[in-house]
C-alpha cells in the first residue's frame, strides 16, 4: 500500500504507558479504535506487565479516562521487545514518551522499519520542537511525521493542537485533523513549531504575569482566584487553583521549558519559577494530587499559601465589592476603561494582566499561529475561557485597548517594552465575517473547508463573525421555538425544537409546545429533532413553575401537570413521525424521560442522564417507571421479570446517574440502538440524518402495548427485602427507604398477581399517584426548597 493511499484510521498504537499515553490509549479506545499500548518490556513477570499495569490503572483513575468499564477491553498491551511487528497494522502511531530527545530518536529508528507505508507517526510533546525531532526521524517516515498535542486529561479536553512539519504531506493532515475531530470528538487548532505551542504559551504566559501582578500589587492568592474566575470569563479553578488541579511540578516543567528554549521572547524574564513555588515542590507539595499546594485543606478548614509570611494562612477571602461591581458592568469596553481608571489595587492589578495579555499575543501572533482565530480556540478550549483573549480585547474596543497598551508601554508598565506591531494600530480587529488575520501575512484566513466540518451545521464562533443562522421559525410560544434551519445548512428539511427555558427545564409550555410541534411535524415534515444549541439537555422539570400551586396547596393543579408530561411523553414515543433526541449535558428526571420515549436518541458522549427525582423527594412520574416496567417486561427470560427489572429499579431509587451516554445505555435510560456521537458539534447533522433515514424506510410508530406482565406484590416484596439491608447497612435515610418502595410498588404493577397483564396507562396512574402522595409529605416538601435555594439535594 501506497502512503498516499491512507483512507481511514482503524487501528492506533501509543508509544509509552505513562499518565498521558495511557490515557490517550484510553480514549481512542472511547471512540471504538482498536488501541495496542506499547512500552519497555517489564524487567521480570509478563513482558507487557508495564503496559498492562498502566491499563489496570485506568480504571481507578478520577475523572474517569474510560467511558465505561468495557472500553478497556479495547486496549492490547504490547511491548517493544517482542511485539514491534504489531505496528504493521497501525494507521497512526502516537508517540508518548519521556521529553527526551535522544531516547525519541532511538525509539524511532526502532520502531521506523515496522510502520505501515501509510501511517501517521505523531509525537504527543509539549516542549520539544517538532523539526527538531523530525531530523531524528528516517527519511522514509519524514513526509508521514507531525507533532500532535492531546490536553489532559484527553478524554475531557477539547483542544488538540496539530503541529505540521516542513516535510509533512498536507493530505496527511487533512486525514489526521478529520481523525481526531468526527472520532476522537476533538477540537483542532494547527500551531507553527514554537515551544509550547498556542495554547500553553500564551495559557502559562497569563498564568506567570498573574502570579506576578499579583505580588506587585499585593493582592493575596484566594483574591486573585475570585478575581479571575467566572467573574472574568474564566473556570472555578481561576489562577492558583489551575495551577494546583494541574500539578505544580508540571507547571514548573513548562515554565522550565519556555526558560530553556525562548531566550529570545522579550518576556523572557517571566519566565521563571518563583522560590516560593519551587519550594513547594521540593517538599512533596506538588497541588491536588498530593492533597496540598498552593491550597489545602485541614478537616473542612481550606487555607491559602501566604508567601510573604512563608506559610498557609486561612483562605476564602474575596475581591472587594467595588472591584466586583466594575466586573458586572455589561458593557466590556466600559468595564475594561472602568478597570484601568480605577485606583484600586484590585482592579488594577486586574487591568495590568489582561493588558500584557494582550501585548503578548499581539506581538507573537505572528510566531505561534496561522491564524488569531486559533488562538482564542486554543485558549478557549485548552484553557476554559469564554471568550479567547483576541475576542476580549476586540468587544472591550480594539483602538481604545490599543491606543491605552501603547501608552503603558510608553510610561514603562508593561512587562516588556517591545512596541505593538503597526498591523494592530491600523486594524478595527482581528476577527470579521470574512476570516481572521494571519499577522505574518496580513490576510485573512477562512474557516477550514475540510468536509468534516460540514457536519458541524453550528460551529463555535469568534467575535466577530457572522451570526449564527438559525433559521425561520414555524411555531413558538415563550418556552419552545420549532424552527427549520436554513438550506444552506444542508438541515433544511428536518425542523428542529429547541427549549428557550433556563437550563432548558420542563414547565407547562414547554410540555404544550412540544405536543405542538408535534402535531405539527406529523402535518408537514419527515419528522422532529429535539436539540438545543448550548448543554443541557434538560435539568428536568421546572420546580419553581410548581410553586404557586405549591404554596397554596392547589395539588390538583400539580396533578395536572404530572398527567400532561406524562401525556407529552407518550406524544413524542407513538408520533406518526419519527421524533429524535439530540442531546448534551445533563439529561435528568424529566429530561431524561423525554428521551427514553423518543424513537432514536443521538447522545454526546458527555451526556449525563439519571432518573434523579428521588434527590427531591419524588419519583419519576413523566413515564419513566412505566418505560422501565415494559422494557423488562419485553425483555424477561422464562417469565422471570424481576431478573432485568432490579437493575432498573435500583438506578431510579439510588438517582444513578450515567457518567457517559455509554454508561446511560447500559443503565438502560438510553437504548443500544440509539446513537453514541464524540463530537457535541455533530450532534444535529446526525440527528436529522437518523430522521431522514427512518423516514426513508417508512417509519411505523410503535404500536401500544394491550398488555404486559408485571411482577406484582411479590416482585415488590423482594425488592423490599433489598431494601430493607440497605437501611440497616446506612446506605439510605428512613425516607429514601420510604421514597424506595413506592418506586417499587408502581414498577412491579401495584396491587396485583405476579404475571399479571396490565397497559401503559394502568402505570402511569400508578405513578401520579404515588408522585402526589409524596408531594404532600414533608420531608419532600423539604428536599425541594432545600434543591430549589442550594441546587444540591437533601437527605433527609
Amino acid at each position: 500500500m501506497n502512503k498516499s493511499t491512507l483512507t481511514h484510521i482503524r487501528r492506533v498504537a501509543v508509544l509509552g504507558a505513562g499518565v498521558m499515553g495511557a490515557q490517550i490509549a484510553a480514549h481512542l479506545s472511547n471512540a471504538g479504535i482498536a488501541t495496542v499500548l506499547f512500552d519497555l518490556p517489564a524487567p521480570s513477570g509478563d513482558a507487557n506487565g508495564i503496559a498492562l499495569k498502566a491499563i489496570e490503572n485506568l480504571k481507578k483513575l478520577k475523572p474517569a479516562p474510560l467511558m465505561s468499564a468495557i472500553r478497556v477491553d479495547g486496549i492490547t498491551p504490547a511491548n517493544y521487545g517482542s511485539d514491534l511487528a504489531l505496528l504493521a497494522d497501525c494507521d497512526l502511531v502516537i508517540e508518548a514518551i519521556a521529553e527526551r530527545l535522544d531516547w525519541k530518536s532511538d525509539l524511532y529508528a526502532k520502531i521506523a522499519q515496522h510502520l505501515a507505508p501509510h501511517a501517521i507517526l505523531a509525537t504527543n510533546t509539549s516542549g520539544l520542537s517538532i523539526e527538531a525531532l523530525a531530523q531524528s526521524v528516517p527519511a522514509e517516515v519524514k513526509s508521514r511525521f507531525c507533532g500532535i498535542h492531546f490536553f489532559n486529561p484527553p478524554r475531557y479536553m477539547y483542544l488538540v493542537e496539530i503541529i505540521p512539519t516542513q516535510a509533512c504531506e498536507s493530505a496527511l493532515l487533512d486525514k489526521l485533523e478529520t481523525f481526531l475531530t468526527m472520532r476522537l470528538g476533538k477540537g483542532v487548532v494547527r500551531a507553527k513549531d514554537t515551544p509550547n505551542f498556542i495554547a500553553n504559551r500564551i495559557g502559562v504566559f497569563s498564568m506567570l504575569a498573574t502570579i506576578k501582578h499579583a505580588q506587585a500589587f499585593g493582592v493575596r492568592f484566594d483574591v486573585v482566584d475570585d478575581l479571575t474566575g467566572p467573574r472574568l470569563g474564566r473556570p472555578k479553578s481561576a489562577t492558583f487553583r489551575t495551577a494546583d488541579v494541574v500539578g505544580l511540578d508540571t507547571f514548573a516543567h513548562v515554565v522550565k521549558t519556555m526558560t530553556d528554549t525562548l531566550g529570545d521572547d522579550p518576556w523572557h524574564s517571566l519566565f521563571v519559577t518563583p522560590e516560593w513555588l519551587q519550594q513547594l515542590i521540593a517538599n512533596g507539595a506538588l497541588g491536588q494530587k498530593t492533597r496540598q499546594g498552593i491550597y489545602k485543606k485541614v478537616g473542612k478548614e481550606l487555607f491559602v499559601l501566604d508567601p510573604n509570611v512563608g506559610d498557609y494562612v486561612a483562605g476564602g477571602q474575596k475581591g472587594s465589592e467595588a472591584v466586583k461591581a466594575i466586573l458586572k458592568i455589561s458593557s466590556p469596553a466600559e468595564r475594561i476603561a472602568a478597570l484601568r481608571a480605577s485606583d484600586l489595587p484590585e482592579a488594577q492589578f486586574i487591568w495590568a494582566c489582561l493588558r500584557d495579555v494582550w501585548h503578548y499575543i499581539a506581538v507573537q501572533l505572528e510566531h505561534i499561529a496561522g491564524n488569531a482565530r486559533d488562538v482564542d480556540f486554543a485558549i478557549r478550549w485548552g484553557f476554559g475561557w469564554n471568550q479567547g483573549p483576541f475576542e476580549m480585547w476586540q468587544a472591550a474596543g480594539w483602538q481604545a485597548v490599543a491606543n491605552a497598551i501603547a501608552e503603558d508601554i510608553a510610561a514603562g508598565k508593561t512587562l516588556s517594552a517591545t512596541p505593538l506591531p503597526s498591523w494592530v494600530l491600523s486594524r478595527d480587529g482581528v476577527h470579521t465575517s470574512d476570516g481572521s488575520l494571519d499577522a505574518a501575512s496580513g490576510a485573512l484566513v477562512a474557516r477550514s473547508h475540510l468536509p468534516v466540518y460540514q457536519r458541524q451545521l453550528y460551529p463555535p464562533l469568534v467575535l466577530g463573525e457572522a451570526a449564527a443562522d438559525f433559521g425561520q421559525t414555524i411555531y413558538e410560544n415563550d418556552s419552545v421555538r420549532m424552527w427549520l434551519p436554513p438550506a444552506s445548512t444542508g438541515g433544511g428539511d428536518v425542523p428542529v425544537l429547541s427549549f428557550t427555558t433556563k437550563a432548558h427545564c420542563i414547565g407547562a409550555n414547554v410540555l404544550a409546545g412540544v405536543q405542538e410541534s408535534i402535531k405539527i411535524a406529523e402535518q408537514y415534515y419527515p419528522g422532529l429533532v429535539i436539540w438545543h444549541p448550548e448543554a443541557p439537555f434538560s435539568v428536568g422539570a421546572d420546580l419553581m413553575s410548581m410553586g404557586p400551586a405549591f404554596m397554596t396547596g392547589d395539588f390538583a393543579a400539580i396533578e395536572n401537570m404530572v398527567a400532561e408530561f406524562q401525556n407529552t411523553s407518550q406524544a413524542i414515543k407513538y408520533a406518526k413521525v419519527p421524533v429524535v433526541g439530540a442531546a448534551q449535558g445533563y439529561a435528568f428526571g424529566g429530561g431524561c424521560e423525554f428521551l427514553m420515549h423518543c424513537a432514536r436518541v443521538v447522545a454526546h458522549v458527555e451526556t449525563y442522564i439519571g432518573l434523579v427525582e428521588v434527590g427531591v423527594g419524588l419519583l419519576p412520574a413523566g413515564g419513566g417507571c412505566k418505560e422501565f416496567a415494559l422494557r423488562a417486561s419485553k425483555l424477561a427470560r422464562n417469565g422471570n421479570i424481576l431478573e432485568v427489572l432490579k437493575d432498573y429499579y435500583l438506578a431510579m431509587a439510588t438517582a444513578k446517574v450515567g457518567t457517559s451516554a455509554e454508561e446511560g445505555q447500559q443503565i438502560g435510560y438510553l437504548k443500544e440502538s440509539d446513537i453514541v456521537v464524540m463530537n457535541a458539534n455533530e450532534l444535529l447533522f446526525v440527528a436529522q440524518a437518523q430522521v431522514r433515514a427512518m423516514a426513508a424506510t417508512g417509519y411505523r410508530a410503535p404500536v401500544a402495548p394491550k398488555g404486559f406482565a408485571v411482577a406484582g406484590r411479590s416482585g415488590a416484596a423482594t425488592i423490599r427485602g433489598q431494601l430493607v439491608n440497605m437501611l440497616e447497612g446506612g446506605f439510605i435515610s428512613k425516607y429514601d427507604y420510604h421514597i424506595g418502595m413506592q418506586i417499587a410498588d408502581v414498577v412491579t404493577g401495584g396491587d396485583v398477581e405476579a404475571g399479571t397483564l396490565v397497559n401503559e396507562d394502568w402505570i402511569l396512574k400508578l405513578e401520579r399517584e404515588r408522585f402526589m402522595g409524596l408531594l404532600k409529605k414533608g420531608k419532600t416538601q423539604e428536599r425541594i426548597m432545600h434543591m430549589i435555594e442550594f441546587n444540591k439535594p437533601l437527605r433527609n
